[in-house]
């Protein structure tokens, strides 16, 4: 089936008009031979051109970013650098490269982040993993023993690592998770929301005996885009730390972390970043908690910072090759730091954001992501109703509470069905047991004829498909 011909011309218009169109260059979109081809040899196929060039529908970006087609070129300039200097590449510039040197590649990927993440480039380190850095946070700033408040309360459904970090962490307390970990209930699955004031409640209800409120920005798997100020402040007015989990939302959707006056939050890269698979990981802590208040000859047992696990690069830049085992970090997100981070990773991150700085940063692509994620919507709704009845958006319809992403909940028995005729007619999302398809159009690469492509294919999908 196929929609009607002005909804494709209509589609083909908006991406005329499209400010941004000149981007999706920037990327590699995978062809149609290529993600059928069991070898790497289709990368430089020369036969079958026309099937090489023809792009498949790639609306992935919620799990995995494309890879920016500047990314080899940066990889090989650091490649030459290290081949052609060595151990001076820590410290020597090259006149014919744009890379920084490795001592301060973290640093300037700091500050190309921090527009991303509205915090200071101070507030922020690019390091690590996610899960990583979440425990990292909860080692420095989740210390029941000496506040009293043992509670860290999380989503039910959060993101398993998440859960995990959460679990390991009360129980390395010598804690119970029967009664430390709590977890805001989702709702039913007619009403998917994770409403604020069921945030509120589970806050209000455990307020004397809470340390920490772990959130994400954005839910994996609804899609939904969460009120982070009002939560933030309705858990600061009891007390309580909050950190968010940013996986889905950093680069998606606007953030303002100082402004929110958020505590922390951790995030990948991987997917809206765009920085590569298992790509290196932030956090953000806001200034007032990573403040350094005595020198590095201070003796005294007052450390003068917020304690945390620690390793030499977290160390003052100054100092750091003195090779003094005195700890004195740097001030700011940067003193968390541990071990000096892969220039490859870093490398990998920042020929992204570069293209992000080309593109006038995320406030601009959010407009264009809301009109794009608008049109995909108005799209799956104007299918016919024998098709539309079998799937169910559970993603909020409000733009203003959702990103890129739409979580189609399928009827019982049809995912993997659809899911494989999706990927037989060359369309790419990804799916999450036991019924639910996420599609989610980047406004980097994403065109309005690829949400057409993908309503097509469904279409076809489903029709095909029946209950097991």
């Amino acid at each position: 089936m196929s929609l009607p011909t002005p909804t494709r011309d209509r589609a083909r218009l908006l991406d005329q008009k499209d400010g941004l169109r000149r981007f999706r260059s920037e990327f590699a979109v995978p062809s149609t031979s290529q993600i059928h081809s069991n070898t790497l040899g289709a990368l430089g196929d020369t036969v079958g051109a026309s099937a090489v060039s023809q792009p498949s529908t790639y609306l992935c970006g919620n799990s995995l970013g494309l890879q920016p087609t500047r990314t080899s070129t940066r990889i090989q300039q650091h490649l030459s650098t290290w081949a052609a200097q060595g151990v001076q590449g820590h410290f020597k510039p090259m006149a014919d490269s744009p890379l920084p040197t490795w001592l301060d590649a973290d640093a300037k990927a700091a500050e190309m982040i921090a527009p991303i993440v509205g915090g200071e480039a101070s507030e922020v380190a690019v390091m690590q993993t996610l899960t990583a850095n979440l425990h990292f946070l909860l080692s420095a700033f989740y210390r029941p023993e000496a506040s009293g408040r043992h509670k860290i309360i999380l989503e039910s459904k959060a993101f398993p690592s998440d859960h995990f970090a959460v679990e390991t962490q009360i129980r390395h307390h010598g804690l119970s998770t029967k009664s430390s970990m709590i977890t805001v209930e989702m709702p039913s699955s007619d009403n998917t929301a994770i409403a604020t004031r069921d945030v509120v409640s589970a806050i209000s209800q455990h307020a004397a005996d809470t340390a920490v409120l772990l959130l994400p920005g954005i839910q994996y798997y609804t899609g939904e885009f969460l009120d982070i100020p009002a939560i933030t402040d309705f858990a600061h007015a009891h007390g309580i730390f909050v950190i968010w989990d940013l996986a889905h939302a950093v680069g998606n959707v606007p953030l303002r972390l100082h402004d929110w006056n958020v505590d922390a939050a951790v995030w990948c890269s991987y997917k809206y970043l765009n920085s590569g698979p298992g790509g290196i990981g932030g956090l953000f802590v806001h200034a007032r908690h990573s403040q350094v208040t005595r020198s590095f000859v201070d003796e005294q047992s007052d450390t003068g910072f917020t304690n945390r696990l620690a390793g030499w690069w977290g160390n003052d830049k100054a100092t750091r090759f003195v090779m003094a085992t005195k700890f004195h970090p740097v001030p700011g997100a940067a003193g968390f730091q541990l071990s000096n981070p892969s220039i490859l990773d870093i490398t990998s991150l920042c020929a992204s954001l570069e293209v992000f700085q080309e593109a006038g940063g995320v406030d601009v692509l959010r407009t264009k992501s809301v009109s794009l994620t608008g049109f995909l919507e108005e799209l799956l709704n104007a299918l016919p109703s024998d098709v539309r009845g079998k799937f169910r958006i559970i993603t909020p319809s409000d733009p203003a509470h959702r990103g890129a992403q739409l979580s189609l909940l399928l009827g019982d028995g049809l995912l993997d069905t659809v899911m494989d005729a999706l990927l037989a007619r060359s369309v790419i999302a990804d799916d999450r047991k036991p019924n639910v398809i996420r599609v989610a159009p980047a406004p980097l690469y994403n065109s309005y004829e690829d949400c057409v492509n993908f309503v097509e294919a469904l279409e076809e999908a489903l029709r095909g498909a029946s209950t097991s």
